[in-house]
């Protein structure tokens, strides 16, 4: 029972900038009674926590958030409220509205008619506080202004970049002055500054303000973590930043203290160090937004207003507010703001943000339409079939959601490691201290040696400062932030690289499968064909024309509803064969039909039916056996009871199909074609696409079975199918990809939903998923590395050999740069093009 209680809620949280960071909100929140499960996703900015609501609220999970730190914002709705009359029905609107889970504010102003609610993103959607005021039996609807208000994810990014722009602007001229000042004594400095900037009591007037307002941050998150028993990376900066700036300070009023006396006092260490952690943050906030611009673009698509046909005028609504049932008008380059069905008009819409198709598409009355497409040319109207959530975008925006917010297996790894980085680096920095301090100085030191870049000797300084130096560096200089980004990011970028080409990953999990596959199991009909018998070859007798022939038989199949004689008057009809109707017709069970039209006898059908009519076909036959070996079906044709000729109808290939097969054993994946047809079909249809391996006869309940035995030889197998037919099998292989779902993909069986109808999005789909993988292999790979070489390098282990060190200002902006550089890295995703739509853009 108590399962059944529990509720799932996506809290955004901001604030967030390694993979420390998520460890702490996730242990904050399963700390908290009535929380079951909490996984938090650095890229998406997002918390998904399942609860059990009678023991926790919304406000105290976000209260317990917010205490260690990290903010969780939330949104304002205006809604105008037509139908109160007095303060009665404000109060009932508050009440009932404010118990609404993440609801925190109801404010109801009966002379404007407007409620004002302030909630949480991704605990309830306006469209749930819209109904629950209209079943209090008022009409609603949003205020325009409050639909138009920024974005909120691109507000909160703005906001921190703002705050890390003004936090550069004090660190960075002040720390110049620093670094001058203690650079006063060398060189040319000596000549062209004067000796009070060395003065010790300047340096540490100037110094005060860098730590103590940009750096202010680091440790007001390091105690409110320290405080809920959970750490991050800000303890590192903050522990850096406070032992550099302490010692300086102690050694600055009171020399003889025993840390290092005058000569250990490196403001210029405390300054740049917060300086350089401060551009850090702003470069991250910059580009990691970057990274997940796919959503974002997405959601960018929406058209924000409708104009709907209400009492045979237009009026111009918000786009959430329409129903379904309503009839709205778009005009040429307007955006078709809900899906729904035409029932007046004629345009061509581009289609190409939601399916990746590049053409615009032909759109008439009674054909489906797409919100957020664009409207190319006429104008239309149509009737809404889905708004809200329902929509196809709203679906897809759902789809790639989830996949961002799934952990793939490779990220394991990294997130363990990640999450005991902090901790084992402070005790690390504490072995160095006491190494450097009881034994290192004594073996090594040099008094000539110096910082890298820097022009003054280190012998002044004590072995106390040297020591402090080494741990502070070593502290500074590891980047859990680069481990913690190198999966998320890349599968950030890798599902929006899917999404903008039709395909949805349904998980990273999806993703890092595709990337090892070894075999690919096709069905057959509808996959590799169309799923629909059409017309192929004509082949005539002496004395007869082919156009003859096909124009009566297309006569005679007209009242019949046999597949293959549909695709018989198809196939005239393309030709533009005039069709009349018939004098007579009979349909002959199991054999054929005979048909009088234009003053001719028609008779079509198999073998048999033309042996008990005594109709010879002679060398027709070769003919019909050679077509019926490539998987055909012959029909043989008499017309006046002579032999007239032979018709063959088939499942014909889709038009990518071989290029795709002929790509994917270039990618080094085996190919197989799965089918109930016999064997001989089958073959036929195989060999026309170039895949060597068929499965024929296999019912639809056995497919799953022919998976699961190519999985028992080692591979892994996808599988490729319609998404309902063949359920079982997709679900059976290692990767399932529904293809052609259309936009109703919420509904779709399979690991990867490919909206169009197209089979080389197998192959896109594929190469997008090796192309995500090897920006996570890469990112962790430099992650490791980094920190593998960085932090030896910053303890000193060098030092006895090269007699320089890693000052702690440089080792904060290798850091800075360790974590820039993943993310740099997998923007690099965004100038990827799968090679299929490579060669499309060509032609």
């Amino acid at each position: 029972m108590a399962t059944q209680a529990l509720k799932q809620v996506a809290l955004p949280v901001e604030g967030m900038t390694c993979a420390a960071c998520v460890r702490k909100v996730e242990k904050v929140l399963q700390n908290t009674k009535g929380v079951t499960e909490a996984k938090v996703n650095l890229m998406a900015h997002k918390a998904y926590v399942d609860f059990n609501p009678e023991q926790v609220g919304i406000p105290a999970m976000a209260h317990a958030i917010e205490e260690i730190g990290f903010s969780v914002p939330q949104e304002d709705i205006l809604l105008k409220v037509s139908g109160m009359t007095c303060a009665a029905c404000v109060a009932k609107v508050e009440r009932v509205v404010g118990r609404l889970s993440g609801v925190t504010e109801v404010v109801v102003n009966l002379p404007a008619e407007s409620a004002k609610v302030k909630y949480y993103p991704g605990t309830v959607t306006k469209g749930e506080i819209k109904k629950i005021i209209t079943e209090l039996g008022y009409e609603v609807s949003e205020d325009t202004q409050g639909h138009a208000a920024l974005d909120r994810e691109k507000e909160a990014r703005e906001k921190e970049l703002s705050r890390q722009r003004r936090n550069m602007w004090i660190a960075w001229p002040l720390s110049m002055i620093v670094m001058l000042g203690m650079f006063q004594p060398y060189g040319i400095f000596k000549e062209i500054l004067p000796m009070w900037m060395h003065n010790t009591y300047f340096l540490w007037a100037v110094t005060t303000p860098v730590v103590f307002i940009p750096g202010w941050q680091f440790f007001r998150n390091s105690f409110n973590g320290l405080r809920r028993g959970v750490t991050d990376m800000n303890l590192l900066y903050a522990t850096g930043i406070a032992s550099a700036y302490l010692i300086a300070t102690i050694n600055t009023i009171w020399p003889n203290a025993g840390f290092g006396g005058k000569g250990a006092t490196f403001f210029e260490s405390a300054a740049l160090l917060t300086a350089f952690i401060v551009l850090g943050r702003y470069l991250e906030a910059l580009t990691r937004g970057r990274a997940s611009e796919a959503i974002r673009k997405l959601m960018s698509l929406q058209a924000k207003t409708a104009r709907v046909i209400r009492d045979g005028q237009e009026v111009e609504i918000a786009a959430d507010d329409v129903v379904i049932g309503d009839v709205i008008l778009v005009k040429p380059g307007e955006s078709v703001p809900v899906d729904g069905e035409i029932i007046e008009g004629y345009s061509a819409v581009d289609e190409s943000m939601i399916t990746g198709e590049s053409m615009p598409v032909e759109k008439k009355a009674g054909d489906q339409v797409i919100g957020a497409t664009i409207n190319k040319t006429g104008a239309f109207r149509f009737r809404a079939t889905k708004v809200g959530a329902e929509t196809a975008l709203s679906q897809i925006i759902k789809l790639v959601e989830d996949a961002q917010a799934s952990k793939a297996p490779i990220q394991k790894l990294a997130d363990f490691v990640a999450g005991h980085f902090i901790a084992g680096v402070h005790v690390l920095a504490l072995v160095v201290f006491a190494f450097w301090f009881f034994i290192g100085y004594n073996l090594f030191f040099n008094p000539q040696s110096h910082f890298i870049l820097s022009p003054y000797s280190l012998g002044s300084i004590g072995v106390f400062g040297f020591a402090l130096l080494l741990s502070v560096t070593t502290l500074i200089i590891s980047c859990p932030c680069a481990l913690g980004l190198a999966t998320p990011s890349a599968m950030m970028a890798g599902t929006g690289k899917g999404a903008e080409h039709g395909i949805l990953f349904k998980g990273a999990d999806a993703v890092e499968a595709t990337s090892k596959l070894q075999a690919i199991v096709f069905d057959k009909t509808g996959t590799l064909t169309k799923g629909e018998p059409s017309l192929t070859d004509v082949v005539v007798a002496a004395g007869f024309e082919r156009k003859e022939v096909l124009q009566l038989a297309a006569i005679a199949e007209k009242n019949s509803e046999h597949p293959l004689g549909e695709a018989i008057v198809k196939g005239a009809q393309t030709e533009g064969l005039e069709l009349g109707d018939t004098q007579a017709f009979n349909a002959i069970v199991g054999h054929g039909i005979e048909a009088k039209a234009l003053g001719r006898e028609i008779l079509l059908g198999n073998r048999r039916l033309m042996s008990q009519r005594n109709i010879d076909f002679g060398n027709l036959l070769t003919e019909a056996e050679k077509l019926e070996l490539d998987g055909k079906t012959a029909m043989l044709a008499a017309i006046d009871g002579k032999a007239a000729g032979v018709i063959a109808v088939a499942d014909t290939l889709k038009e990518n199909s071989k290029v795709a097969v002929a790509r994917l054993k270039k990618l080094g994946i085996q190919v197989a074609m799965i089918t109930g047809d016999n064997r001989r079909t089958a073959e036929a249809i195989a060999r026309q696409v170039g895949i060597d391996r068929v499965l024929a006869e296999v019912l639809p309940q056995d497919k799953a079975i022919e998976v699961k035995k190519l999985q028992e030889q080692g591979q892994r197998v996808a599988m490729v199918g319609d998404g309902i037919n063949d359920a079982p099998a997709l679900a059976q292989a290692d990767v399932g990809l529904a293809i052609g779902s259309g936009t109703d993909v919420a509904k779709e069986t399979g690991d990867i939903i490919l909206i169009k109808d197209d089979i080389r999005d197998v192959v896109s789909a594929i190469e997008v998923a090796r192309a995500t993988m090897r920006k996570v292999k890469q990112n962790l790979f430099w992650s490791f590395i980094y920190n593998t070489l960085g932090i030896p390098i910053g303890a000193g282990i060098l030092y006895p050999f090269v007699g320089f060190l890693v000052s702690p200002e440089l080792a904060a902006f290798f850091m800075a740069m360790s974590s820039i550089s993943v993310t740099l890295n997998t923007l690099l995703l965004k100038r990827f093009v799968p090679s299929m739509r490579r060669e499309e853009v060509g032609a």
